[in-house]
């Protein structure tokens, strides 16, 4: 079997009228038997494109409780009417939006490396664990860091794409496909909630609690024991931020251990989630170009595609991993949001739908491997879209 030029799949794909997705074509650098696509044509051009085009960021899931600023018969939990504690907040850096293009001037001697949330989020401590003397640089959402690096505003950016008790970051599935970025490494962080409160205030005399959805969800155990009010907040970090402000001492929040230096609060508990031993988030690294993939380590090669009709189609597209002796680290499967829905021909009774889906696999190989050069080159003959979103080492250490 002759093996395709897998350089067609690390940038771009087969031609097909359902995906909106363009990839610019640029020169590439052989390298053993991996065409290798560098896509250094754009470097100049990408910013005043996407500057020109940038638009609002898209807003995310909206959390199930309520949110901080929403009135109703909790919002007593929130008025404050002193000076705020923690003098230091406003000095911390403003987050970015999806429309700041404004870059300040750099020396060059720092990665920047975006991440979603405030000082304090436990995706800024993922970046410093990737790169430890990097400047993290806060963005107000997702999409925002995304852009943040196709603009040179950063150098990378860190962001969250499943955890082990929570599931799946869907919507940045979404936007791995909607952005011309590289996966470049991951980073996996052990999650230490604590319980945060202003000096000199006991966990006994809290009425209410404040912190992302999924980590009031994580810790519903204790907050049940102690008998308070959950309040949404968009972050950890932003729920300490808010308790540091308001200076409300019936008010608590969950974040992390860092989170409490940087906001001047106090730890009242920690490691109060229900799974104390197995919440763990991974997190990957994105840049504007790949790295060169190597097998000195191991590695990871992350892939999206999606299949024709057929019986067995997703069986023998998993096959070519398998004759290989390739393993499968992750599967994750996401409808097509062009055309989400499909009914069936008249031949068949009733009304039954389904949908069309991407799939995203994660294998345990290089791109520097031939047996997994071939078996994407495999892949391709049947696949109606294939996309390599990037080759990098895996993180071993917690």
């Amino acid at each position: 079997m002759a093996l395709k030029a897998v350089s067609s799949i690390w940038g771009s794909f087969k031609a097909h009228p359902q995906f909106d997705v363009s990839v610019a074509n640029c020169p590439f650098t052989l390298i053993g038997n991996l065409r290798y696509d560098f896509d250094k044509c754009r470097c100049l051009g990408v910013l005043a494109e996407e500057a020109q085009r940038a638009t609002t960021a898209v807003e995310d899931e909206k959390p199930s409780v309520p949110l901080l600023h929403s009135s109703g018969p909790h919002s007593a939990l929130q008025q404050n009417h002193s000076k705020p504690f923690h003098n230091g907040i406003n000095l911390l850096p403003k987050p970015l939006t999806a429309i700041d293009i404004s870059s300040t001037p750099r020396d060059g001697s720092k990665v920047r490396v975006a991440y979603q949330g405030l000082p304090g989020a436990y995706s800024e401590d993922a970046a410093l664990k990737a790169y430890p003397q990097c400047e993290t640089v806060p963005c107000d959402d997702f999409e925002a860091a995304f852009k943040a690096v196709e603009l040179w505003l950063v150098d990378k950016a860190v962001l969250p794409i499943e955890n082990s008790v929570g599931g799946s970051i869907h919507r940045n599935y979404d936007l791995l496909l909607r952005h011309r970025l590289h996966i470049v490494g991951e980073v996996q962080l052990l999650v230490n909630h604590c319980l945060l409160g202003l000096p000199g205030v006991r966990k006994e005399e809290l009425k209410g609690v404040v912190s992302h959805p999924q980590a009031l969800d994580q810790c519903e155990t204790m907050l049940s024991d102690l008998g308070v009010i959950k309040i949404g907040a968009h972050d950890t970090a932003a729920a300490a931020q808010t308790v540091a402000s308001n200076c409300t001492r019936e008010t608590g929040a969950i974040a992390s251990s860092r989170a409490a230096k940087i906001y001047g609060l106090d730890v009242l508990a920690e490691r109060i989630q229900d799974d104390d031993d197995e919440n763990i988030t991974r997190f990957l690294v994105l840049a504007r170009e790949p790295i060169i993939p190597g097998t000195d380590r191991p590695h990871k090669t992350s892939i999206v595609f999606s299949l024709e009709e057929g019986p067995g189609v997703l069986f023998k597209a998993l096959a070519v991993f398998a004759m290989r002796n390739i393993n499968l680290s992750k599967i994750e499967s996401r409808p097509l949001k062009q055309r989400p829905l499909r009914v069936v021909d008249d031949t068949n009774e009733g009304s039954a739908k389904y949908f069309d889906y991407l799939f995203y696999i994660d294998i345990e190989a290089s791109m520097a491997e031939p047996r997994a050069q071939y078996a994407l080159g495999q892949l391709q003959e049947f696949a109606r879209f294939l996309r390599v979103l990037g080759c990098y080492p895996m993180d071993t250490i917690l």
